[in-house]
């Protein structure tokens, strides 16, 4: 393919309504010529900046690499959004084969000598540049980043650095493939005799399951969160619930072609090779090197005192399930799928309601209002949808997103649903991310939910638990919407790892605010707000399970942290997270929430390796940072929601994230009010 001919291709010449890519002409054997093509393009535009007689400049060398690369990122956005959201087996294949590519290719731009030249001579003489606060971060963001990835090694260790980063992406690849074969295969077909005790709206979602699986007129369990944890939590079956519970926690480790077991100890290898080769003490001191914890040390110094708080309420709460499982006439001992199934009735004990009573009011549509309308009212943007625009897939939809005197702002783009084309969980990324820099580019974001799709004409209703990680994703977008950055590589959520999750988990906060709920949380029958009464009930029970849920957590971010802190690779890691857990005398009762052999977050990729902990630590942010606003006495405070969209939602990576915080708070915080908030204090 020519550069002309790059140009013109839909994939990197956008031509659909809005400026988004137009999907229509966009096919699967596309992606592979034009990857090459924009490589290539890539390649070239490099070569250009290194070629340059000048001296290094910030025009012509750092704003001229930070503009490199339109092409292949246009061409990338698309692919890696089909790959997680909507794959096949060209996909699959095309994403073996592009994922080492990608590595080899920008392994060579980072250990380029040329281009480091450049960037080291103006990282030498930044203080008499006179440079901007943003630009200055930007340049000494882009040095580190070099050496980093090997720009000063000699040559014998940039080949071994970049051959390592090869393998890595592609077991990165092949681990997040065999999580989605294991969860696309399993499935387990029940009749109308096997659902005692499965509410009105587990059973229609288990319906449309079984129906897209070729088993109409039965009723499927799936390895979906939106179907797998309520099905644990209503249904009588405990034989059932056992099955759900042993596919569940053994994706990725059933053994032949899908199982993860050699794949994670791989990984961790050539992880610690990295690390020791850049020479750091661990793969976790190299993570956490561009991170507000800076060391292992931090992370554990937030994380066990934690986990302590956690293992006693769990012991008590346990206590009390046994109590329910023995009145309710149970003679088997305790288990890990009785956890749920207890702890709802323990909900219904305490609180007089379940969860079941609560899904009528959160319609799924109703859910997204509430989260526009609280955009609208903390930063006064408004949400107005584009019908008949084509996505990825047919569930996908398309936002026009205006600021409050009308300009445009950003798109947004939204799917909901869980179907077998699509990995699970729920993410925020981008299409094209928004900087000024240039000619400057608008944001087109995207969030990926795995809701149950219920049977057609039929209101998708999701749980608390779900219409928080809607909102938690929707914060995410945020982020990346508001963004007011001059540079590409500090837009958006491109903050360091433990400050990411601070836009999007305090922004659950409002989806509980009274105000909120009375508006948005409508019957789906009768169209009538939620009692006040079970509001109470709901408000009041917030803190409920925290034992569960804080073990389930901290034990994955533990184990995390224990693989990657170490300075070499355990031989055996399933055995190494056994031991890992029996050291931290985690209870059998309770499984981590990402157990190692489908730990996605960790292994499909690099993105929260020796960083899930960054969840906790983000919360210890978000709890100080909405007690601000409880303060005041109003969620909606103006004068803060200035001061959060300036400090936290616009300013991306353009500053130290806690001089960030600093400036929206007036301090940085302790983590009692994140125990407070948990209910383990």
């Amino acid at each position: 393919m020519s550069v002309s001919d790059l140009a013109a291709h839909p994939l990197t010449n956008w031509q659909g309504p809005l400026g988004l890519p137009d999907f229509t002409k966009i096919g699967d054997g596309d992606f592979g010529s034009v990857f090459d093509a924009a490589l290539k393009a890539h390649e070239a535009e490099i070569e250009a900046i290194t070629a340059g007689t000048e001296q290094a400049s910030i025009e012509n060398t750092l704003q001229a690499l930070e503009l490199a690369g339109e092409a292949l990122d246009r061409v990338s956005s698309i692919f890696w959004c089909r790959a997680g959201a909507h794959t096949n087996d060209a996909i699959q294949a095309l994403e073996r084969e592009v994922a080492p590519k990608m590595s080899r290719h920008f392994s060579a731009i980072s250990m380029n000598e040329k281009l480091f030249a450049r960037i080291d001579d103006l990282y030498q003489k930044r203080d008499s540049l006179k440079l901007d606060a943003e630009t200055l971060r930007v340049l000494e963001r882009t040095w580190k980043g070099f050496v980093r990835s090997g720009a000063r090694l000699d040559t014998d260790g940039k080949k071994r650095l970049a051959a390592i980063n090869e393998q890595l992406s592609s077991l990165g690849t092949t681990f997040g493939q065999n999580v989605l074969a294991d969860e696309r295969e399993w499935a387990l077909f029940l009749d109308e005799g096997d659902l005692a005790g499965l509410p009105d709206f587990l059973k229609s979602a288990m319906a449309e399951a079984a129906e897209t699986r070729g088993q109409k007129g039965r009723y499927a369990v799936t390895l979906s969160r939106s179907i797998y944890e309520p099905f644990t939590t209503f249904s009588e079956r405990r034989d059932l619930r056992e099955a759900a519970w042993r596919a569940f926690t053994r994706r990725g480790q059933n053994g032949g072609a899908s199982d993860n077991t050699a794949v994670v100890r791989d990984m961790l290898r050539l992880r610690a090779e990295k690390a020791k080769l850049l020479g750091y003490d661990s793969f976790a001191a190299l993570k956490l090197d561009d991170t507000m914890a800076k060391t292992p040390k931090a992370v554990h110094d937030l994380l066990d005192p934690v986990w302590e708080k956690a293992l006693e309420k769990a012991a008590a709460d346990q206590k009390e399930l046994e109590r329910l499982a023995t009145a309710a006439g149970s003679n088997e001992q305790f288990a890990a799928w009785d956890w749920r199934f207890y702890q709802e009735k323990l909900r219904a004990e305490k609180f007089a309601f379940d969860e079941a009573e609560l899904k009528p009011y959160l319609q799924l549509d109703h859910v997204i209002a509430a989260c526009f309308d609280v955009a609208m009212r903390l930063f006064g943007l408004t949400f107005e949808e584009k019908k008949g625009i084509a996505g990825w897939h047919p569930d996908t939809r398309v936002f026009a997103v205006k600021n409050a005197d009308g300009s445009d702002r950003a798109l947004f783009l939204a799917d909901y649903f869980a179907r077998s084309s699509k990995r699970s969980g729920a993410w925020m990324s981008a299409l094209q991310s928004g900087y000024s820099l240039g000619k400057g580019s608008k944001p087109i974001i995207y969030n990926i939910m795995n809701f149950a799709k219920p049977p057609a004409g039929e209101a998708a209703l999701l749980s608390v638990d779900e219409a928080k990680t809607l909102f938690h994703e929707f914060g995410h977008a945020l982020h990346g919407m508001l963004t007011d950055v001059t540079w590409p590589s500090v837009s958006g959520t491109s903050v360091s790892r433990d400050f990411v999750e601070l836009p999007s988990q305090l922004y659950e906060h409002w989806l509980t605010v009274p105000a909120v709920l009375e508006k948005h949380a409508l019957h789906v029958k009768t169209g009538k707000p939620m009692p006040k009464d079970l509001l109470d009930k709901m408000l009041a029970a917030r803190t409920f399970g925290a034992g569960f849920a804080t073990i389930e957590f901290t034990a994955s971010a533990l184990v995390d942290m224990a693989y990657h802190a170490r300075p070499d690779a355990p031989a055996e890691p399933l055995a190494f997270e056994t031991e890992t857990l029996e050291k931290l005398a985690m209870p059998d009762t309770i499984a981590m929430r990402h157990r190692t052999p489908h730990f996605s977050h960790v292994f499909a990729g690099d993105g929260y390796s020796a960083g899930y902990y960054s969840y906790m630590w983000s919360e210890v942010l978000d709890a100080d940072a909405f007690s601000a606003f409880e303060e005041t006495g109003d969620p909606f405070n103006p004068a803060l929601a200035k001061k959060l969209r300036e400090n936290i939602y616009a300013a991306g990576g353009s500053k130290d994230p806690e001089e960030l915080y600093i400036a929206f708070r007036g301090k940085m915080p302790t983590a009692d009010a994140m125990m407070a908030k948990r209910g383990l204090v």
